[in-house]
């Protein structure tokens, strides 16, 4: 669910709008504004590709041409494709596109059907920009997962459940597994929770030799099936059914095999006996006959890194780590295996805080990369040959992101970014340049060009425009503040005041919480959007990063396991409590809105606040944890059989008799993610407790509500519910 908040953050903040205002002579923002007219939508520069040669790029324009531009002057060098001088080609439109190895065929995706968050199914071309023609991946039915093998020979997909691969060479069609099943078996692809926690959908890969094809298989038949009604205007809805294991439920039972492309013979590999475990990454190492397979405990509390014979099966670990919480969400940057073949890189929390390590391949530690007080964020790449590490920190401050680089050694780190803020990097290939996107409180998104010193070569998008515009509108930028909690904790917050704000007057606040584990709210980055309208109306809006929050190291973040909502909420209710007692703050007219792990904020903090907050508004939110997902829950709460305090003690459910004010609860019928359920069964519970409340429901919406008219009537009810309740 750590990504759920980038999604109800992302609808939070819709629009990227800026500083508003309503009364004087300021522009009014809308509804409408922040949800169907785009009025404060930043530009950026989206899907740049570089090329083999890292001094040229590629981007799609409107999904017919693919164009080709020089880094060091912006200038269009060549039109790579161009479906416009086509005289009939086999699509339309393309919604994704990659290069073989060599540049010289492109496979196309098109008439992309998505299946949950990041998963889709499409269909795929092969154009051969020599030979002007393409060639239909599969005339089987639509595929997943298209890719072309490191020698480009090749293209691996999933069908059915079931992994092929293409040799264009011969054009022969090959068919690894054939046991796939809906609902039951899965080859290359990941199931439900999978996909959503760990973020794989592609659960296959190519060895750097290309003959062989590593695959996950999950057996998810013991998996209990969860029923969604979907509605969908039909005179009988339709009963959507999908497995979703749900905390202390079975999960799949996961295997990871390897396929031998010129003999067809199959290995499985040895992940060890229990069956009751996560295999979150597979990855080749730079050997084409050892498969890396990372594994970790149902309680996530150990994971190991395993070496394994893609001949024989035969496996060791190399790596183990233990921790008295929990192993932080683990991406495809762990590990990083370097090309000499001798060493890899992790990420771990073992000293406190999240660093970067150097290890040999035996698993002896060479070095610790990155030390400090602070968590570095994300690794952008290693520059190989120069042995280079570039990522992004917190070190200046848990509200900000720079982008550094250091030497694999630990030694000669440099600050390549020059702007406090929010800054993240994409380089080329070779590591000639990179571009920084760049945003702050009071800066809409500035994207740069830069070489390797970190000198800027050219600016590609100021956003000049909004930065002019939100000026007519008159909202003022982010305040960022600190307060001291009862319990001794220093907590970060920001606030948003009226346009026309008079510290002699008294204002109502309207707090927006998000609250999960290593996320934040609280950044020195650009957002605008609703904020800004209910600032113009008259509220201060504010927010605060309880603790469990992230870029505060890891007994900041851990000090919640086990009992999710606990600490969170009492930090929540003391900086309404602190806000209160401000002499410009009307202590009687403060609410709180919050989504998904947000709305369980929300709920909880109405319902435990003894009259602290005025109203609510939960949207999708988990109401009991027993509801969501094995992963993510289990993760930072432990197993509820072993745990049955912790999850029932911190439930919105179990309190809701002690509920004051007024409470609007959003759910879409359509959510695969925090079901339905959360809210119906928040719903009896308020019944039962004789409290009354408002609903409003989104018939067949997914977790993030959207579609044709709905996010307008979504924000449009939350606005009417904040205004004539607070």
């Amino acid at each position: 669910m750590k990504r759920i908040l980038f999604t109800a953050v992302a609808v939070f903040l819709v629009g990227n709008l800026l500083p508003a205002a309503g009364e004087g002579n300021y522009k009014k923002i809308t509804v409408e504004d922040i949800t169907n007219l785009g009025t404060f939508r930043s530009k950026s520069v989206y899907g740049l590709r570089s090329m083999n040669d890292g001094v040229h790029y590629t981007t799609s324009l409107k999904g017919r041409k693919i164009v080709m531009y020089s880094y060091k002057t912006g200038e269009v060098v060549d039109t790579i494709f161009n479906l416009d001088i086509m005289g009939e080609p086999p699509f339309k439109y393309f919604s994704g596109y990659q290069f073989s190895p060599d540049e010289n065929q492109i496979l196309f995706e098109t008439e992309r059907e998505p299946i949950y968050r990041r998963s889709y199914r499409a269909e795929y071309y092969i154009y051969d920009r020599k030979e002007i023609s393409f060639l239909k991946l599969s005339e089987g039915g639509k595929q997943t997962l298209a890719t072309f093998s490191p020698d480009g020979s090749k293209v691996a997909f999933v069908r059915d459940n079931d992994l092929f691969y293409l040799d264009l060479n011969t054009g022969e069609e090959h068919r690894v597994t054939t046991d796939g099943k809906h609902n039951a078996i899965i080859n290359g692809s990941s199931d439900w929770v999978y996909e959503e926690e760990f973020a794989i959908t592609q659960g296959y890969v190519w060895s750097p030799d290309s003959k062989k094809l590593a695959y996950y298989r999950f057996d998810e038949s013991r998996v209990k099936q969860f029923n969604m009604t979907m509605y969908e205007h039909k005179l009988y809805p339709v009963n959507y059914t999908f497995k979703y294991p749900k905390a202390g439920e079975e999960n799949s039972i996961v295997e990871v095999w390897v396929y031998d492309l010129p003999t067809g013979k199959k290995v499985k590999m040895d992940v060890g006996p229990e069956t009751d475990q996560y295999i979150p990454r597979i990855k080749w190492t730079k050997d084409p006959g050892v498969l890396g397979i990372v594994r970790l405990n149902r309680l996530q509390n150990h994971i190991e890194l395993l070496l394994a014979d893609a001949a024989t099966g035969r496996s060791q670990v190399i790596y183990s780590e233990k921790n008295k919480y929990y192993i932080d969400e683990i991406d495809d940057n762990w590990p990083v295996f370097l090309d000499n073949g001798k060493e890899f890189v992790i990420y771990s929390e073992k000293d406190g805080y999240r660093h970067f390590y150097l290890y040999e391949m035996n698993g002896k530690l060479v070095n610790q990369i990155t030390k400090g007080p602070w968590d570095v964020d994300e690794l952008l790449g290693i520059d190989q040959k120069r042995r280079l590490l570039y990522y992004t920190s917190s070190e200046e401050s848990p509200l900000r992101r720079a982008v550094y680089v250091i030497s694999l050694d630990g030694k000669k780190k440099r600050k390549l970014s020059q702007q406090a803020g929010t800054n993240r990097a994409v380089f080329s290939k070779g590591f000639k340049y990179y571009i920084n996107y760049y945003s702050s409180a009071s800066t809409p998104p500035v994207v740069t060009l830069h070489n390797m010193k970190g000198e800027l070569i050219r600016t590609l998008e100021d956003n000049a425009g909004l930065r002019e515009k939100v000026k007519e509108y008159g909202v003022k930028p982010k305040e960022f503040f600190t307060f001291t909690t009862s319990d001794s904790v220093v907590l970060n917050g920001w606030m948003i005041k009226p346009p026309d704000f008079d510290p002699s007057k008294k204002y109502p606040v309207f707090f927006t919480v998000y609250g999960g584990p290593g996320s934040q709210t609280v950044r020195d980055s650009w957002s605008y959007g609703w904020n800004e309208l209910l600032a113009q109306r008259g509220y201060i809006v504010a927010s605060v990063d309880n603790r469990g929050t992230g870029a505060r190291g890891e007994a900041f973040k851990k000090i919640t396991y086990g009992q999710l909502g606990k600490y969170e909420t009492r930090d929540q209710i003391e900086a309404a409590k602190y806000l209160g007692s401000l002499p410009y703050v009307d202590a009687k007219r403060i609410g709180i809105f919050g989504w998904s792990y947000g709305g369980f904020m929300a709920a909880s903090c109405l319902f435990k606040g003894h009259g602290v907050f005025r109203m609510a508004i939960a949207v999708a939110p988990v109401t009991n944890w027993r509801y969501y997902d094995t992963i993510y829950t289990e993760r930072y709460m432990g197993l509820p059989q072993d745990n049955a305090k912790g999850y029932d003690e911190n439930s919105p459910i179990n309190f809701c008799d002690k509920m004051e004010g007024k409470f609007l609860l959003i759910h879409g019928t359509g959510d695969d993610n925090v079901h339905f359920q959360n809210s119906v069964e928040l719903m009896e519970a308020l019944i039962q407790a004789g409290k009354q409340f408002e609903v409003q429901i989104y018939p067949d919406k997914n977790h993030g509500i959207y579609g044709g008219n709905t996010r307008y009537h979504l924000y449009t009810r939350m606005t009417d519910f904040v205004l004539e309740n607070l």
